[in-house]
């Protein structure tokens, strides 16, 4: 599994919310007349709000984490590897330029925002200044 699905199964991406039918009154059936068919029970993927999830993770963890802004923080916040490694295996996975793999401090600016970008377009209710 890439790290990056790890971070989307952390923070509850692709979990989906029943949702059932509402209740319907009904006459009982005549003879000649069948009883309607039960309306279908909808699955539908329920959108995660990335911030309240972490900040809930934040306030149970004893370090102070800064994972607004930190790649390594996230990582540590979510349990996941946060070494130079893993950096820089996710960096790579989701695309992060040459010259920014070449420079950590780069790379680690470039995939916090890359992370929470991805976690956007994947459905997660994620800020505009966190984006930015």
């Amino acid at each position: 599994m890439s790290l990056f699905s790890a971070i989307l199964g952390k923070l509850g991406f692709g979990h989906t919310a029943q949702q059932s039918a509402p209740a319907s009154v009904s006459t009982p059936p005549t003879p000649a007349t069948p009883a309607p068919a039960p309306a279908p029970i909808v699955a539908a993927l329920s959108p995660v709000d990335v911030v309240a999830k972490l900040d809930g993770l934040a306030v149970g963890n004893l370090q102070k984490l800064n994972w607004k802004g930190s790649i390594v923080d996230l990582l540590k916040l979510l349990d996941l590897d946060s070494s130079l490694g893993a950096r820089k295996e996710l960096a790579t996975e989701l695309g992060c330029p040459a010259d920014k793999m070449a420079d950590s401090a780069q790379m680690n600016m470039w995939l916090h925002k890359a992370v929470l970008q991805k976690l956007a377009e994947n459905g997660g209710n994620v800020p505009k200044e966190l984006l930015g």
